[in-house]
């Protein structure tokens, strides 16, 4: 992948979403929540203020409206803040 983020910014691969049943009824793509997990593909350089302490390969969770929903060769990636991640596991 020839993506490169720019200052403090993470590119993350989302984790898929759970597949949902209610007593036998399947939930919709549309209705499902998104996922609050994901593994960082790629990161910046950081800021002279904001040293990069994520690493590619990192599983991190991070806040339900956190990023920018960009989709590269099919595969659907969000752009974000490092400040938008709350947590590495």
């Amino acid at each position: 992948m020839k993506i490169k983020p720019l200052a403090d910014r993470v590119l993350v691969l989302p984790a898929p979403a759970e597949e949902k049943t209610i007593g036998g009824i399947i939930i919709p793509d549309s209705a499902k929540e998104k996922p609050l997990k994901g593994t960082v593909i790629a990161i910046g350089n950081g800021t002279k203020d904001e040293e990069m302490v994520v690493k590619p390969d990192d599983t991190v969770l991070y806040g339900k409206y956190a990023g920018t929903e960009i989709e590269l060769d099919g595969e659907k990636y969000l752009i974000m803040r490092q400040s938008d991640i709350l947590a590495i596991l």
